[in-house]
């Protein structure tokens, strides 16, 4: 039996939810807190801008979700012309980019915890915390890397 929704209408649909979010993921919320080669600045607009700055994580979660609903549309759609390639597209396409995502919440959540301060990294002082945010934020810009690359592989096959 068929499906009464069209497996490429749905993954329109998620490329579409893709689209809107992911651009305020990788370019909005940088441009705005991020300042280039500069901890103290980059540091400073974090915490002026902390709701800003944890709707990234969030927002990491949420688009990894879609990348895996997005990926079984792909699969629906393309099990018929090559299952094999269409499995492919789900590995490399959507579950590990995805899975990077939600590990790089964890960068981010470890960066916040740095700008925040507390009482256990009191032993630093600010200019070392400031360069130990960035360390964070320069890992999960690798993160972020490593995902783009399985994306164009998942596209590509």
């Amino acid at each position: 039996m068929s499906s009464p929704h069209n497996p490429g209408s749905v993954a329109g649909f998620w490329y579409l939810l893709l689209v809107v979010i992911g651009p305020l993921r990788l370019i909005y919320i940088p441009s705005k807190l991020f300042v280039h080669e500069n901890a103290t600045a980059t540091v400073n607009n974090i915490a002026a801008h902390e709701r800003l700055f944890r709707s990234v994580p969030w927002g990491d979660l949420v688009c990894g979700v879609i990348l895996i609903f997005l990926v079984m549309a792909f699969y629906r759609l393309f099990k018929g012309v090559d299952q094999n390639l269409a499995v492919l597209v789900v590995i490399f396409g959507g579950v590990m980019p995805a899975l990077i995502n939600f590990v790089g919440v964890v960068s981010d959540a470890a960066a916040l915890m740095v700008v925040r301060g507390g009482d256990f990294l009191s032993v630093f002082d600010k200019p070392q915390r400031d360069a130990l945010a960035m360390l964070f934020l320069h890992l999960r810009d690798h993160q972020n890397t490593a995902a783009e690359i399985l994306w164009g592989s998942g596209s590509s096959l």
